[in-house]
């Protein structure tokens, strides 16, 4: 049975921070059993296990940090145990050897030494003073076969020693990155073997400080606080996006009274339970696809020296979780109703809160939806995510006063919509044309229900 790798839980995952373990080292395992919490560079997932057994060996502690296809784990069978030490002790065996050699070596030196305060006291036979090299030079030759330098052969120099530490390629990579001294750190690894873990609590010592100052706190901030590897994705992407992607923004304003109307008509006539009510929010997701669907070129991507045309309308939906920001698709959203639309960005939005979610459901997606009303915020512009061609800013839906077709001024409810477009691929005028649609769609909702 293989052992078990860092899987690419994301297109643009490169490294995982294994978070924790829900299951301990023998512990017996089923495919599809939640094995481990797993942060990719866009969510702390949970991660099932792919084979029945028994968790053997664990690789990588809590906390740990390996590349995409490293090993984390080995789950064996009935009988079957971890190649531990074809694998696992694979760094440690080279030093246990050249303990062994140079151990071997030893009595082969201090006898070297030895000999030519032997061969000073027989003054008398200066014509063997040839044969003094002959013994030097044979040993000479056993202590280079043993890995023995023949300049100061007992002094090693300092980075020899600290090779000689047991320590994880990650402990030694991340000890590279502090300045930590590995041969100044206790091991709480197998057979003393220095972690991540231990490198890292390290560097927090005062010890470790010396090396690498902390952070520098200025005048009224009360803490640093380091980016995770999903906040580090997130900054890298915006950047990529709003340098490179030439912006530009249409705001709308659309009547929300009969949206208001459709939502009041539909709990009136006794909806189902609170999980599966149809909220303004699906009004306004369903109202995007289909005026995608009315104004195809807005749903299409730049691609160098072209323009992609999606036959599907795959949403994504910003969902907002305490790392920071995922976007679940609805894919072809466009053969969805809009109770099943309701039904499918409810189910991921909770998967996603709860770290449930698959890879695949939070890639792609020809189009967003980032809705902020719910939060309080009037309007605002988003930025687009790439490569997709434009992103939609829901704002709340404000009570205010209008003038209605008779001139007399009356209560109404308002709600701005801002359209980020990439010049590239949707400009002015057909950016107009998308929201001419999205709102007729909006101030007319019955066409929404059929």
């Amino acid at each position: 049975m293989p052992e078990i790798q860092m899987p690419k839980l994301s297109d643009t995952m490169t490294e995982g921070t294994l978070v924790v373990w829900k299951k301990k080292k023998g512990d017996t395992v089923s495919a599809g059993e939640v094995l481990a919490e797993i942060e990719t560079d866009k969510a702390t997932m949970e991660w099932e296990s792919p084979e029945d057994g028994t968790l053997s060996e664990i690789y990588v502690e809590e906390g740990g940090k390996v590349n995409v296809g490293d090993k984390i784990a080995f789950i064996g069978g009935e009988g079957e145990e971890a190649p531990k030490k074809e694998e696992k002790g694979k760094e440690e065996k080279p030093e246990v050897e050249e303990e062994k050699e140079e151990e071997k070596a030893k009595p082969e030196k201090e006898e070297a030494k030895k000999e030519p305060e032997k061969k000073e006291e027989k003054k008398e036979e200066p014509k063997r003073e040839p044969e003094k090299g002959e013994p030097k030079k044979e040993k000479k030759e056993k202590a280079v076969e043993a890995g023995v330098p023949p300049a100061q052969p007992t002094r090693l120099p300092p980075q020899r020693e600290e090779a000689r530490v047991r320590a994880s390629p990650v402990a030694r990579r991340i000890a590279a990155e502090l300045g930590v001294d590995l041969s100044g750190v206790k091991g709480t690894g197998p057979d003393g073997r220095v972690t991540e873990t231990d490198v890292r609590a390290a560097a927090k010592s005062k010890g470790a400080a010396q090396k690498v100052p902390a952070p520098s706190i200025k005048a009224g901030e009360s803490a640093r606080i380091q980016l995770s590897g999903m906040r580090k994705i997130i900054a890298q992407r915006l950047v990529e996006s709003l340098g490179p992607v030439p912006h530009f923004y249409l705001n709308i304003d659309i009547d929300a009274g009969p949206l208001m109307a459709a939502r009041e008509e539909l709990k009136s006539a006794g909806e189902g339970a609170e999980a599966s009510k149809i909220t303004v929010n699906d009004f306004v997701l369903k109202a995007a696809v289909e005026a995608a669907v009315k104004v195809p070129r807005v749903n299409a991507s730049f691609d160098g020296d072209a323009i992609v045309q999606y036959a599907d309308v795959d949403l994504g939906i910003a969902v907002a979780i305490e790392d920071g920001l995922l976007t679940p698709v609805v894919r072809a959203a466009q053969n969805k109703s809009l109770r099943e639309i309701s039904e499918a960005v409810k189910d991921l939005a909770h998967r996603a809160r709860n770290k449930r979610m698959k890879p695949e459901e939070f890639q792609g997606g020809t189009f967003t939806v980032s809705n902020l009303g719910g939060m309080g915020v009037d309007s605002f512009s988003a930025v687009i995510n790439p490569p997709q061609g434009f992103i939609l800013a829901v704002g709340r839906i404000t009570k205010t006063p209008i003038i209605d077709d008779g001139d007399q001024i009356v209560a109404g409810h308002r709600m701005t919509i801002t359209m980020s477009c990439d010049h590239r691929v949707v400009d002015g005028a057909l950016g107009a044309a998308y929201l001419k649609e999205l709102r007729h769609l909006l101030e007319n909702p019955a066409l929404l229900l059929v």
